[in-house]
């Protein structure tokens, strides 16, 4: 199989266009659809299903989509090898972040990582952390930097980096900022603003609820903590942050509790070769929060 007909295909399934894999692609739609078609008449299976300007996979295409990927993979994979073996850091670095941790932790690391390596192209993507896993794990990038789960897949390998400190606060002139001594029941009446429940930070919040039997009430969710950051500073309910993101706009809640911690860093399949670019990386990554 062609692996620009496979590129294509996928672009198509990910985007759900025709178009929108053109423009992606840089090709015209023509270009786009007679790819398609040589694919589809050398399978001799139809792919795609299209109802009006709606691209959906058929059951043939819902099973080639993951091996193309991992055939794109290995040639990806085969070909970074080889210029490896020169002892070049050069070519692309896929790295799925999550938004907290590309704005507030990344930045030093990947100044210092271009300048030491300009020839490697980054490629960054802002994903949910769970979502960054399950990315990793299927071969879309290279590594990830995220929240590490308490559970990875078998052949998922973790590098904690950071230890992130949790704080349950609110706004200065919120009621719950006067209180001395709170308990964690003295949350339940007022409103929570938090990430979803599918985020390994709620999940932490919501065990410590579960444990003595309280119900968690979340009013709002967001999965981006400067979102849930600005919400609580206006008053619009209680949150939990890191410490690191807590200024003079935030209380932090007098509860009587253990330290709240996650642990953050990076994620990379064992079953794939890393590329000299990702394996200096992990190096800035690990020497620069040491210096700290």
């Amino acid at each position: 199989m062609d692996t620009q007909h496979l590129t294509t295909f996928i672009t198509i399934a990910e985007t759900g266009s025709f178009s929108e894999a053109a423009n992606r692609l840089h090709l015209t739609q023509p270009a786009i659809s007679k790819r398609i078609a040589l694919l589809e008449g050398q399978l001799d299976k139809k792919l795609f299903d299209r109802f009006g300007k709606h691209i959906h996979l058929t059951p043939a295409g819902r099973v080639l989509l993951p091996h193309a990927r991992q055939i794109l993979q290995s040639v990806g994979d085969a070909s970074r090898a080889l210029t490896d073996l020169d002892g070049d850091v050069s070519g692309p670095l896929s790295i799925a972040t999550s938004h907290h941790i590309g704005l507030h932790r990344l930045p030093d690391v990947l100044s210092e990582f271009s300048h030491k390596f300009p020839q490697v192209h980054l490629d960054l993507h802002f994903l949910d952390s769970e979502k960054a896993l399950l990315a990793v794990e299927q071969g879309e990038f290279e590594l990830g930097v995220i929240t590490l789960a308490e559970n990875i897949g078998t052949h998922m390998a973790e590098l904690p980096v950071w230890q992130d400190t949790l704080e349950f606060v609110c706004a200065t002139n919120h009621p719950l900022a006067q209180r001395a001594h709170l308990q964690l029941s003295d949350l339940c009446d007022v409103q929570a603003i938090a990430p979803d429940n599918n985020t390994h930070t709620t999940r932490l919040i919501q065990k410590l609820f579960d444990r003595r039997d309280l119900t968690l009430n979340i009013s709002m969710v967001t999965n981006h903590l400067d979102t849930i950051k600005m919400m609580v500073s206006i008053g619009l309910g209680w949150g939990v942050l890191p410490r690191s993101m807590i200024d003079a706009g935030l209380t932090i809640l007098d509860l009587q509790l253990p330290p709240l911690t996650r642990q953050l860093g990076a994620v990379f399949h064992t079953k794939r070769s890393q590329s000299n670019a990702a394996q200096n990386f992990l190096t800035v990554l690990q020497s620069s929060t040491q210096a700290r």
